[in-house]
């Protein structure tokens, strides 16, 4: 009755997803049928085997070698030492504060992290291999431009990841997460892929969209350090540097992956999405502490996870135990505007020691902590909720609110969204003075950079069916209002 339910919702609301529970599964190719290479290249990066090795892809592109090899060098070659390195390697990266890539990023390079060539590879070992750049300066990533023009001033400019595996697998096979040394493999065809729903586009548009998320999630997203470093790790062609920017990309490409177009269309785009959940949920099970709230560094890794543990049924993946800013940085609780639900602070975990970077909303703002009274509500405006609006949108419209497993993030965005916070502006500018002007139109609610995602909420948010157990979305503009 479940699956009946789930249909009939989605027949009423579009079309059922994809046409099909799931994807057609193909047999995996002999190992005579792979070729033998000597070498393999891919973003501008070779690695060279000691003797010719039968190589294959993955679904999203990436190339595998069937092991054990031995990498006998890669190009570019590692260049300098100390302060001066870079086109570093590593091995089946932990998440820690530190890297081995590149050592002009002083505060985040243990050389200890690099891999040193040759280098012997077995079944279930992952290489990242780097190009750096020459010289730094801030130069465009793969989001600049869109919407927002801000630039990286990270040394890396592209990775590529290197799998050994035992054996062939199927055509259809996603890359296992490059950190620790996975060994559980997903596949296409294991997406229930009528759990997507196919919603009307808000705009036209939306298959040039798909197109732009085509190229965005093309090469991997480097995401294993934890703490600030990883900003100036994430390399510039492969993906955005900021967690913010980070969370628009994955919150607009999700609602681009949801809406009604041919299959041929988003599949790639969803492809990209769920390579970049699985590789997260291999960091946070190799022992990755997470993303924590530090501003906006930490924004939009949860729900890459979280969805493709939906799609896969996966219901480890789908709620994973780490830390994530959307969570730290919303909490339910009353506010000095008459919400119930709160933004915790620039950098919560840290608010015992510097107030100002704390909880404060549960004050009027003449009371907040200094000595920069408006530095959470700054970090509130430009850097974490403007970037929230996508991933929690689709979300809710996969019914996944339980699997996130925690209400106060839907909550804070819908009040975002719909709270009308004229009066809260002109409070703020009146207790702290001019430099508390938040009436600027880039940093007032109700709002997102992206227009995409903006019109998707406006058409989609309080139009919601319920979901396949009868489960009713609330309205936006109760959930974050006291009851009556």
């Amino acid at each position: 009755m479940a699956r009946i339910a789930c249909v009939v919702a989605c027949v009423a609301w579009g079309s059922v997803a994809w046409g099909q529970e799931k994807a057609p599964a193909p047999p995996a190719p002999k190992l005579e049928d792979l070729p033998a290479k000597d070498k393999v290249s891919q973003f501008g990066i070779t690695w060279k085997f000691d003797n010719p090795a039968r190589v294959g892809q993955f679904i999203n592109g990436d190339f595998y070698v069937v092991g054990p090899v031995t990498i006998s060098s890669v190009a570019p070659a590692p260049v300098g030492e100390g302060n001066s390195f870079h086109n570093g390697s590593m091995l089946n990266p932990p998440m820690v504060a530190t890297m081995g890539y590149d050592g002009r990023d002083t505060a985040y390079l243990d050389p200890k992290l690099t891999a040193k060539f040759p280098l012997a590879m077995k079944a279930g070992d992952s290489l990242i291999s780097t190009i750096g750049y020459e010289e730094k300066a801030a130069r465009p990533h793969v989001l600049t431009g869109h919407n927002h023009n801000e630039k990286s001033g990270g040394w890396i400019q592209t990775a590529a990841v290197l799998t050994c595996l035992e054996k062939p697998v199927p055509p259809d096979t996603f890359r296992p997460s490059y950190s620790g040394r996975q060994t559980k493999l997903y596949r296409f065809s294991d997406l229930h892929l009528d759990l997507l729903p196919a919603v009307k586009p808000a705009a036209e548009g939306v298959e040039k969209l798909l197109t732009f998320y085509e190229r965005v999630f093309e090469r991997p997203w480097i995401d294993h350090v934890y703490n600030w470093g990883s900003r100036t790790v994430h390399p510039t062609e492969n993906m955005p540097d900021y967690g913010r920017d980070i969370a628009r990309a994955v919150g607009e490409a999700s609602l681009a992956v949801l809406c009604d177009v041919p299959m041929e269309k988003r599949k790639k785009v969803l492809v990209g999405l769920v390579q970049y959940g699985i590789d997260l949920w291999g960091v946070v099970q190799s022992g990755g502490k997470g993303w924590p709230a530090q501003g906006g560094f930490g924004n939009g890794r949860k729900w890459p996870i979280v969805m493709a543990g939906v799609l896969f049924a996966d219901q480890s993946m789908q709620s994973p135990k780490a830390e994530f800013d959307e969570d730290q940085h919303t909490a339910f609780g009353k506010c000095w505007t008459g919400a119930n639900v709160l933004f915790t602070g620039q950098y919560p975990t840290i608010g015992d020691k510097q107030p100002d970077r704390g909880a404060y909303e549960h004050l009027t703002p003449d009371k907040w902590p200094g000595p920069n009274k408006t530095m959470s509500e700054g970090y509130r405006r430009c850097c974490t909720s403007h970037s929230y609006v996508g991933e929690a949108l689709a979300a809710r419209l996969m019914h996944a609110e339980k699997a996130w497993n925690y209400d106060a993030f839907f909550a804070y965005v819908d009040r975002w969204m719909t709270e009308d916070d004229t009066e809260h502006v002109k409070a703020i500018k009146d207790a702290l003075g001019e430099e508390a002007d938040f009436s600027k139109a880039y940093a007032r609610q109700r709002q997102c950079w992206d227009p995409f995602v903006e019109e998707m909420w406006k058409l989609h948010r309080d139009a919601i069916p319920p979901a396949a157990d009868g489960t009713k979305t609330p309205k936006a503009a109760d959930t974050w209002k006291d009851k009556p």
